[in-house]
């Protein structure tokens, strides 16, 4: 597969996108300029009103003034999710199915204009890296992917849905979660070699609770012991592989510090001294909060029974406030703070990733530029792959081309008609086609004329 990928590569046709302003993935305003894909690499880009790259035949893309930028990059991608109210559903769908529903949202995903994702716990032991090996085979239409397992809890954490049958004092084994559960190092080490072997190419944990298991596991409790913590971290990185964890809690951030543990994900209550601690090592991070789960969950769920009145009993609204204040001090120290998350239920629907961008914005004090430069340059030192998440010399040709001014209107990803092109791996998913302000301004001027 391999090989054939690379021949592939070499007889894809040069591509010069002309006619563009530019936002490069590290500036803070766009530029004119014209870009050359060679292969699935950028090849040059000549930056500068009236600047123009030689044609050499290659295939030129009047892109009529749109903005030309890296695809999005989602550090914390549920793919396999199936937009339920909860995990109980999410989990009850059988195996068929549920392959079926996250290939939809593999290709949902590349729509939206996400070039590159990491799995964030998978619904399944199997689906994220079935869901990746079909990609990256070239049968699947989706996003580079990172593939994750399922979260690793214990016994009585996050997402640990057994319970006790009081008649016998067994555990009922048929009541299915989106989590392994583990107690103690040896059963760790074992899980975590487990889902290696089968592919997984990044190991999550929960080192904290959540709102959404109130009462039992509060987002501010860890559940998790410092020798499970550094049992899965060892085992994970002496095999190569990644790590991930949920860790709202202010101890479950301290001990990804202590543990290098480099996607934190939510930190809601991570306090000052934290933070400080952070920012120390900030280039050895990255943080994503998933706000649109507290944010979502607060004032948009009231349709699923969570009014804002039991947001706020379970501990939601706290989380959402905590996490807001949170990102925000951890942004003004440089630290790296990166949108999307915990998409795929009912109520923050896959798909509708982007939203974060407003929440970035409004409730964190991001600028535009600074919320789309964590949604692509960070998101693909992230990724840890390739070079990607930037329009440079020598990245990866993964591209996007949107019909307005990114800068002016951070809500323009929220539709998908106006991602006008979409190229992953310097071939068109979606190939440019014209832009739809162009299409009405002729419209009306031939309109005018009759």
């Amino acid at each position: 597969i391999r090989r054939q990928r690379q021949m592939c590569i070499r007889d894809r046709a040069n591509t010069i996108f002309t006619n563009v302003n530019v936002f490069d993935g590290t500036s803070p305003v766009l530029y004119p300029a014209e870009v050359l894909v060679q292969g699935n690499r950028i090849k040059e880009v000549a930056r500068g009103e009236g600047k123009q790259l030689a044609r050499d035949g290659a295939e030129e893309v009047d892109c009529g003034g749109a903005t030309l930028m890296p695809g999005l990059i989602n550090t914390h991608c549920h793919m396999t999710y199936i937009n339920a109210p909860g995990v109980p559903e999410t989990c009850a769908v059988p195996i068929e199915e549920h392959v079926l529903i996250s290939s939809y949202n593999a290709k949902l995903m590349l729509d939206m204009g996400f070039t590159a994702v990491i799995g964030a716990a998978a619904a399944k032991a199997r689906l994220d890296i079935v869901i990746r090996n079909e990609i990256e085979a070239g049968r699947l239409q989706g996003p580079r992917m990172l593939a994750c397992s399922p979260e690793l809890t214990v016994t009585g954490g996050l997402a640990d849905d057994s319970k006790i049958d009081s008649g016998d004092m067994k555990f009922i084994r048929d009541m299915p979660s989106i989590s392994i559960v583990g107690d103690g190092p040896d059963e760790f080490r074992k899980i975590v070699r487990t889902m290696i072997r089968e592919g997984a190419d990044v190991i999550k944990f929960n080192n904290s609770g959540d709102s959404f298991c109130f009462p039992r596991c509060s987002a501010e409790t860890n559940p998790m012991t410092d020798e499970e913590v550094r049992t899965i971290v060892e085992t994970t990185k002496n095999m190569g592989k990644r790590l991930s964890a949920h860790a709202h809690a202010d101890s479950g951030v301290r001990q990804c510090i202590e543990h290098e543990v480099e996607l934190i994900y939510h930190a809601s209550f991570a306090n000052d001294e934290t933070i400080e601690m952070l920012e120390k090592v900030k280039d050895k991070h990255w943080v994503t909060p998933a706000i649109a789960a507290r944010y979502n969950t607060t004032y948009e769920a009231g349709d699923w029974g969570i009014t804002v009145d039991v947001a706020e009993t379970i501990g939601n609204k706290r989380e959402l406030e905590a996490g807001c204040e949170a990102m925000a001090k951890m942004h003004k120290a440089g630290i790296k703070v990166l949108p999307f998350g915990d998409y795929g239920f009912a109520w923050i629907p896959m798909g509708t990733d982007s939203r974060d961008f407003e929440h970035f914005v409004n409730l964190m004090g991001f600028e535009p530029w600074e919320v789309l430069r964590a949604a692509t340059a960070y998101g693909g030192e992230a990724f840890m792959g390739d070079k990607m998440g930037e329009i440079k010399e020598g990245f990866l040709s993964d591209i996007i081309i949107i019909d307005g001014d990114p800068l002016a209107d951070i809500t323009l990803f929220q539709d998908r008609n106006n991602i006008l092109a979409i190229m992953k791996d310097g071939q068109f998913h979606k190939p440019f086609q014209g832009r739809a302000a162009q299409d009405c301004l002729l419209y009306t001027s031939d309109a005018a004329d009759e």
